[in-house]
């Protein structure tokens, strides 16, 4: 049972923002640091991933771990209305996986960042998490333009 009044909980529920997140823009921050530019919103594209890096054909996702049922120790199934969760829940993953197959055939590369990856660590290890997500998305421009072959 719940410990809060459904209006209470209605309350708090419509404070939890869908973009411009913390997390989401401390990733913003972070690849700009590193010399990245990018888009917003992805209007037009599977998904309208958070981060979008035209250069890189590269779209990044940043996912909260309740939301998208990350399997870590921030995603707790709630003791109440357990069936409507489970539903809600296993039905982002499905739509999740989808759009992201949909952005792949479509050419594009795709990056996840979970918000355990951040949330409730040091500096320095945020700081590493975004500058491996800078370095994964670097790698795979090389990946896609092979050197030119020698004289």
């Amino acid at each position: 049972m719940d410990i809060i009044s459904p209006e209470r909980r209605s309350a708090l529920m419509s404070r939890v923002r869908g973009k411009d997140t913390k997390i989401e823009l401390e990733v913003r921050h972070g690849l700009h640091a590193l010399g990245f530019r990018y888009r917003l919103g992805g209007a037009g594209l599977p998904g309208r991933p958070d981060i979008v890096l035209p250069k890189f054909r590269t779209v990044v996702f940043v996912h909260g771990c309740f939301w998208h049922g990350h399997s870590c120790y921030l995603y707790r199934l709630p003791k109440t209305r357990t069936e409507f969760w489970e539903a809600k829940i296993d039905a982002n993953r499905q739509r999740d996986a989808r759009q992201i197959a949909q952005l792949r055939q479509a050419g594009w590369k795709v990056e996840t960042v979970w918000e355990c990856e951040l949330r409730n660590r040091s500096t320095e290890e945020r700081a590493e998490v975004i500058m491996a997500l800078g370095a994964r998305i670097r790698a795979r421009e090389t990946d896609d333009h092979p050197a030119e072959p020698g004289p």
